[in-house]
């Protein structure tokens, strides 16, 4: 890719439209100063003393970071979020957005809302260091009166959306966003916009989903094709097939060995990853290819010229230390041309 196509790609972001629907969790990071540690009087326990808690979208919110960091101009999360404190740091955080629009997020007294609680310690000279996570998720399956209003909110949007991101995060099958119910209205919408680009991730196995773009990693295309794919002939060759039979392009991430894309027609290609600059810190980086790679093919990339974007997004993103990062077209760009 040279800096006139990126160009031509990168100044349509702001006159595209699209959904993110899945798994919108509140990422909240407790930041702690050793220096301020003390002993409990009443347990004898160390305390974490917290000296800022910051507050942001995470999961599916995640690639909502990265498609508004890119400058898209109207983004469209289809979620749900609990009536609880948590809740309402996660719509705050969503508003404070720019281009989101949450005339399709659901709010229900019936779930929890999904949380990452993340303690990092902070001391000079070193990287963060995140202690034990705290999550808050839901045990029981989402309540059918919740998965029919999030079906029928993607059913009202498709006709004007340029691309679709479903994001299933939660490990318990049922208990999310993406449940049966909003998957057939997804082959609803395949059926009615044929040529719509729509990708899904999912944590758990994107067996059974409808015929979209499937985005995974190499474990995870194991586990779906059923025998090992160790090498990089074997995952080129697995991605082919699936893309063949789905009829649809397919993206495999292979951490620091780049990414496979895959064609209908089962031609096949590989983008390497960029070379590590420094620290790294990995968290994000799979939500940021996934933003990149939907983004850049509504806006009419080729699946090479997607895969490139896609691995200079998560190479900025991984050198961001203590925070779920993102990349916007300027550091892409700086990134991709400025040794040119």
């Amino acid at each position: 890719m040279n800096t006139e196509r990126f160009s031509v790609l990168a100044h349509r972001y702001p006159t595209l439209r699209l959904a993110v629907v899945g798994d919108f969790c509140l990422d909240r990071y407790f930041d702690i100063d050793p220096a301020r540690g003390e002993i409990s009087i009443e347990t004898g326990l160390p305390v974490h003393n917290i000296t800022r808690v910051r507050c942001q979208p995470g999961a599916a919110g995640t690639i909502l970071n990265n498609l508004v960091a890119l400058g898209i101009g109207a983004l469209h999360p289809v979620g749900v979020a609990g009536d609880d404190g948590e809740g309402w740091q996660l719509l705050r955080a969503l508003r404070a957005q720019t281009g989101v629009h949450l005339d399709h997020f659901v709010q229900s007294p019936d779930r929890n809302t999904f949380t990452y609680t993340k303690p990092l310690v902070h001391t000079p000279g070193e990287p963060p260091r995140e202690l034990s996570r705290l999550d808050l998720k839901n045990w029981d399956a989402t309540p059918a009166a919740v998965s029919d209003r999030i079906a029928a909110h993607l059913a009202e949007l498709a006709p004007n959306l340029d691309a679709i991101i479903l994001m299933d995060q939660v490990e318990i099958a049922g208990t999310g966003v993406v449940t049966e119910p909003v998957l057939s209205a997804v082959r609803q919408v395949v059926e009615r916009f044929p040529n719509l680009p729509i990708i899904a991730d999912s944590r758990r196995s994107l067996r059974g989903f409808p015929r979209v773009i499937f985005k995974m990693n190499a474990a995870e295309l194991a586990r779906f094709a059923g025998h090992p794919v160790d090498d990089l002939d074997a995952i080129r060759k697995a991605a082919a097939e699936l893309a063949q039979q789905n009829q649809r392009a397919v993206f495999i991430t292979l951490a620091e060995r780049g990414i496979v894309g895959a064609a209908p027609d089962g031609t096949h290609h590989h983008c390497p990853s960029l070379p590590i600059r420094g620290p790294i810190d990995i968290v994000g980086a799979g939500d940021s290819v996934t933003a990149n790679l939907a983004a850049s093919l509504a806006a009419g990339a080729s699946l090479p010229e997607a895969m490139e974007l896609a691995m200079a997004a998560a190479s900025c993103v991984i050198h961001q230390l203590g925070t779920t990062g993102t990349a916007s077209p300027q550091q892409l760009a700086q990134l991709l041309f400025s040794a040119a």
